[in-house]
């Protein structure tokens, strides 16, 4: 006899396990784990669907208390079958339960009212047009001449794109059509009606590039490959040409980007060469909006998936190519069980699916290029930006001799007066703070007393109206008077954020025009899309923002991009900081220069004898790479060897004191390696987030496997103790 385990329904936690059931003995040579059944379900017998996550020749109960299968409802190796065995691979090599895997590759089923498509086409001739986006241009109808611009360089655009991304009110639309210069058209389906996709012309560079990738794949067991270009040199090119030569093979390709902030511009590019083929993935939709693009992808109506991790499960059935865009953004690794990297998962399902990879980065993750040096991946290079256009000219400015001139501003002497140029000269710059929107912390000047959260362990931000706000749990009160501990009146804050900036740019430049993109901008819906989209438009002199504004932006105006702490990840607690430093500042500095002026950066900094900084200046990776690894490789640090991350977390903190000890305390006795390095178990980065305390303990091996057999034993371990029942533990493989 054969027993199935059967996840029956990975929408509910009270069914967050399997269930065995009896597999018919006409079903036994059929039956795999993978497969999708019918099963009954409950009281009442309901035939319910189910998906078989393993098999086995025991039964844990009686024979006569089994049920048996109904159906199989696939046959032989499926979509499903291949997405339920690759949650299998993530549940062993990541840890986590089989249902997180599978909610991990399976979206939700919700439903969604589905909108009738419609289309914005333009109608007005050539003459006319531009004409009226000149007028456009010189009046106050900012929206008006955003939208305008948009449909002259696209001649139709998807009236919910145009609404959410570029500000197309009705009373905007209503303008044009009462001149007959718009018509908006219904559409049905028209997936595969939209005609030839627009050819993709590549210069002699990138054209080697290209054939380097196809070269590879043709190989008896082709490699994923790692397309390292510096800033600016036309990766998108690139990866829409194999693209099209996938595609034009009846193949389907999924393309990651890293953060929801480069959707608005990665899909209006794709959207131009590919038309309706392309669909889109991000965070902010809804359930029901998910699982509707992946039932439009199951079906083949789509043959291109853009968006973030997630997307990497789109359920394709004929899956080609994978890419990855920016592949050293640290958006890649889940922070949810599993915690998976979408680069080592992409590597797997393409694997399984006969599918290629291409992962492209100016800037790529020491993981990525170590296995490139060691030959496991395909190292192709793009040395130039396209149409031979030069990097920006970068000067750091020492922040040490600013104090010594009796300059206090966040803003240098040389960045304000390069900023001033660049106003009369009508061009744009962006101002760029190296880190996550944090406006500080408050303390008392006499006591040295800190304002922290009563719920996490952190400081509390200034904001406006003399608010302090936590950013982790939302907690917020008024800043004190006095301290509440001396009783002393000298309370101020350390601030150095993009709200400081902004006012300071506003004091310095009376009359500019400012965008600001952060945490606290970018709240709603949609606020990514409008931020972006006016400052292409020109309807701001100045983008100020934290990390979101540096990564994959193309605005061929911007010729000055300031950045106006360098230093500030240096200092972080993790061993990452160097480079994560070198990655920000490189992707910083490409986006100046990138149209037909020149660009200049300016990085200021009160290290700037530091090798991250240095090679940032001047875009040497391969030095920076020398550099890093040697310290890894010193410190036995990913990738020089393997890293697990045991994480613990509890509402009693003596309770999860005692569960980590044992549970490192078993870790070192089953292990019996020597080289097996334990650091902790001491308090996390931030010890307690809305009254839960956290704990985290390091093991470091040169095998993964190793620190993989090691979790599993770890798994059972907290499985047989009770104390474990309040602790929540999760593994994290680096």
């Amino acid at each position: 006899m054969i027993y199935a385990d059967i996840i029956i329904d990975i929408s509910h936690e009270r069914l967050d396990r399997s269930f065995q059931y009896l597999v018919p003995e006409v079903l036994e040579r059929e039956i795999r784990v993978g497969m999708v059944v019918q099963v009954p379900f409950g009281k009442g017998n309901r035939l319910r669907t189910g998906y078989v996550v393993g098999l086995s020749g025991e039964s844990r109960y009686e024979n006569g208390r089994l049920k048996e299968i109904t159906a199989l409802l696939s046959s032989g190796e499926t979509t499903e079958s291949r997405l339920i065995s690759l949650a299998a691979w993530m549940r062993e090599t990541y840890g986590s339960t089989m249902i997180q895997a599978l909610r991990t590759v399976f979206p939700v089923k919700e439903k969604v009212n589905l909108r009738e498509k419609r289309r914005i086409c333009l109608t007005a001739g050539e003459e006319e047009a531009k004409a009226l986006l000149e007028e456009l241009d010189r009046s106050r109808f900012r929206a008006r001449a955003r939208f305008w611009r948009a449909l002259l360089e696209e001649g139709s655009l998807d009236y919910t794109e145009a609404a959410r991304e570029l500000g197309a009110s009705r009373s905007v639309l209503k303008y044009f059509e009462e001149k007959n210069f718009i018509r908006v058209e219904s559409q049905g389906d028209t997936s595969g009606d939209e005609g030839e996709p627009r050819p993709v012309t590549l210069n002699e560079i990138q054209e080697k590039a290209y054939a380097g990738i196809l070269e590879e794949w043709q190989a008896d067991s082709p490699r994923p490959v790692l397309l390292f270009g510096v800033t600016g040199s036309g990766k998108t090119q690139v990866y829409m040409r194999l693209i099209r030569h996938i595609t034009d093979q009846g193949k389907q390709a999924i393309v990651l980007i890293p953060e929801i902030a480069l959707t608005y511009q990665t899909v209006r590019r794709f959207h131009r060469y590919f038309g309706d083929r392309v669909s889109v993935l991000n965070s902010r939709m809804s359930a029901g909006e998910r699982y509707e693009q992946f039932r439009r992808a199951k079906k083949g109506e789509i043959q291109i998936m853009v968006g973030p991790r997630s997307a990497l499960f789109t359920p394709f059935e004929r899956l080609g190519l994978i890419i990855i865009d920016e592949e050293h953004e640290p958006t890649y690794k889940s922070e949810n069980s599993p915690r998976y990297h979408a680069r080592e998962t992409a590597v797997h399902r393409a694997s399984m699916e006969n599918a290629f990879v291409v992962m492209g980065s100016a800037t790529p993750s020491l993981e990525a290029f170590h296995r490139a040096q060691a030959g496991e991946y395909c190292l192709v290079r793009l040395d130039a930006r396209f149409e031979e256009r030069p990097l920006p000219q970068v000067s750091v400015v020492d922040l040490r001799e600013e104090l010594k001139r009796g300059n206090r501003s966040v803003l240098s002497l040389k960045l304000q007066q390069a900023m001033g140029e660049n106003l009369e000269r009508g061009e744009q710059t962006m101002l760029f703070l190296n880190r996550r929107g944090y406006a500080g912390f408050v303390s008392c000047r006499a006591c040295g007393y800190v304002m922290k959260c009563p719920h996490c362990d952190v400081a509390l931000s200034e904001h406006d109206r003399r608010r302090l706000l936590c950013h982790y749990c939302g907690y917020e009160t008024q800043k004190p008077e006095v301290c509440p501990v001396c009783g002393s009146v000298h309370i101020a804050g350390f601030k150095a954020g993009t709200q400081q900036i902004e006012q300071v740019v506003r004091g310095i430049f009376p009359g500019i025009r400012v965008l600001r993109m952060d945490y606290d901008t970018t709240r709603r819906k949609n606020s990514y899309e409008q931020i972006l989209s006016s400052f292409a438009a020109h309807e701001a002199d100045v983008l100020v923002g934290t990390q979101m504004i540096v990564k994959g932006h193309d605005f061929p105006d911007v010729t000055l991009v300031g950045i106006v702490a360098a230093d500030l990840s240096l200092n972080a607690d993790d061993y990452r900081c160097g480079e994560r430093t070198f990655q920000l500042l490189t992707q910083a500095v490409g986006r100046s220069g990138r149209g037909k002026k020149a660009g200049r950066a300016l990085i200021q900094t009160y290290q700037p004898e530091h090798y991250s900084i240095q090679c940032a200046a001047v875009q040497d990776y391969d030095r920076f790479y020398r550099e890093e690894i040697s310290f890894r490789t010193l410190m036995n640090y990913p990738p020089a060897s393997s890293m697990m991350a045991v994480l613990g977390s509890a509402s009693d903190e003596e309770s999860l004191g005692q569960a980590m000890y044992y549970l490192s305390a078993f870790a070192r006795r089953v292990s019996r390696d020597r080289n097996l390095r334990m650091i902790g178990p001491a308090p996390a980065a931030v010890g307690k987030v809305k009254d839960v305390y956290r704990q985290v303990f390091y093991l470091r091996h040169e095998d993964s496997r190793f620190l993989i057999a090691v979790r599993e034993r770890m798994e059972k371990y907290i499985e047989m103790n009770s104390g474990f029942r309040n602790i929540f533990i999760q593994f994290d493989l680096q």
